[in-house]
């Protein structure tokens, strides 16, 4: 997805790469953290219904997207390139 930002796109490249290559180690909270800057940077506020109570890993993923409601899209790109690079020190690719 290019979002006309360099910066954002390589990250979400490399955040990829890190959950494949490092997926024993990197924690769900990680992921969701990347995933809930991800999606607002991406889409903006959430748009979808809560999924079913039955649903946790959906829920855990709409909970981190919504944690990140009214911030702009600009922002959470800022803060999803920091992140990325932070866990990139972390789990190197």
């Amino acid at each position: 997805m290019s979002t006309g930002n360099e910066a954002f796109d390589n990250a979400a490249q490399d955040f990829e790469k890190i959950v494949t290559q490092h997926s024993s180690s990197i924690s769900n909270e990680e992921q969701l953290a990347g995933y809930g800057l991800f999606k607002q940077s991406t889409v903006g506020d959430i748009n979808t219904s809560k999924p079913n109570i039955l649903d946790q890993k959906g829920r855990a993923k709409w909970d981190a997207w919504n944690s990140r409601k009214g911030l702009s899209k600009e922002e959470a790109q800022s803060q999803y390139v920091d992140l990325i690079a932070q866990y990139k020190e972390k789990y190197p690719i």
